[in-house]
């Protein structure tokens, strides 16, 4: 039921489960209604590999983590299982980023960790050109950083870069 000064209904999904369908700014931020927001990631989006990890860095590149851990996190659930902690810990450095921006350094510590740990068994034989060696370097030096009250949002590589 609702009345005057009642809460508009949930969006929900066709399947009945619920859905924010509000605009978002740049960090992922539910705006009001009818405020105009970034384009959002569609949340049945499922990339191949190299797509995936090519539109993350665009995303990220933009100052759009929150956005490019939507992408990778439609590629994880979808991945092999063999590459599920892969895409679940770029995924996890995404939101990390996301809370730093959000100026939640705790937040973004813990899952700048999480995403660390869960990359690092690929780093010996990364697939799909990941720089998994310079990813964990990044976030060991970020949370560094928020430890020392001197972090700043920055962006990492997603891959190796083999410009030449």
């Amino acid at each position: 039921m609702t009345g005057a000064g009642s809460p508009p209904p949930r969006d929900r999904r066709p399947d009945g489960r619920a859905q924010n369908a509000r605009p978002r700014d740049g960090l992922g931020r539910p705006l009001p209604h009818d405020a105009t927001g970034v384009e959002r990631v569609p949340d049945t989006l499922v990339l191949p590999a190299n797509e995936s990890l090519t539109e993350a860095q665009r995303l990220l590149d933009a100052g759009r983590p929150f956005h490019a851990h939507e992408v990778l996190e439609g590629t994880w659930k979808a991945a092999p299982p063999a590459e599920r902690a892969l895409w679940q810990g770029l995924a996890q450095i995404a939101v990390g980023l996301t809370h730093l921006g959000r100026g939640n350094p705790t937040g973004a510590r813990s899952l700048l960790a999480r995403g660390a740990a869960r990359i690092m068994p690929y780093a010996e034989d990364p697939p799909y050109d990941i720089d998994v060696t310079g990813l964990i370097a990044f976030t060991t030096k970020l949370r560094a950083d928020i430890d020392a009250g001197t972090a700043a949002p920055s962006v990492p590589r997603l891959r190796v870069n083999r410009g030449g």
